[in-house]
């Protein structure tokens, strides 16, 4: 589940949004009001449960040969990410939602490199919410390791 050309996605288990208005969410550091969304190289850090913990890397460029065998180790691809034991049901079971956002309203956020898209506008979604499906295949599909841990 990736957003095409244009468009960032927001993802919720709640499937009834039908306008995103900027709020400042409980978990963040920044102090101003923001609709949160992603890009396409971004939506896989949203494939999980809403407050599930995880562990996310990925091989940039830059990235060594020896910190692509120290922290991707064997199993290949470019991306890993792990959650704890206790979280793989509902990871198996979440009803995840995908809303698609008309990107032109949003500005990449974070430092050095953007982790997200941030509106300071509302912003009505492109069309219906999307069931993003499967969450363990996604990650298969798109080859990112998911190791499964009793602490993260």
């Amino acid at each position: 589940m990736r957003p095409d050309p244009g468009q960032v996605l927001h993802f919720s288990e709640d499937p009834t949004i039908t306008r995103f208005v900027p709020h400042v969410a409980p978990t963040s550091s920044q102090p101003d009001a923001y609709v949160w969304a992603v890009d396409y190289g971004r939506a896989p850090d949203y494939w999980f449960p809403r407050e599930c913990p995880r562990a996310m890397a990925w091989a940039t460029p830059e990235t060594s040969a020896a910190d692509r065998e120290h922290i991707l180790g064997p199993g290949g691809g470019e991306r890993v990410h792990a959650i704890e034991y206790r979280w793989l049901e509902r990871m198996r079971t979440v009803e995840l939602f995908a809303y698609r956002l008309p990107a032109q309203h949003f500005r990449p956020i974070g430092s050095p490199v953007p982790n997200a898209s941030v509106s300071t506008v509302p912003v009505i979604p492109l069309g219906p919410p999307e069931p993003v499906g499967d969450l363990l295949r996604l990650h298969e599909d798109a080859g990112i390791q998911l190791r499964i841990m009793t602490n993260l």
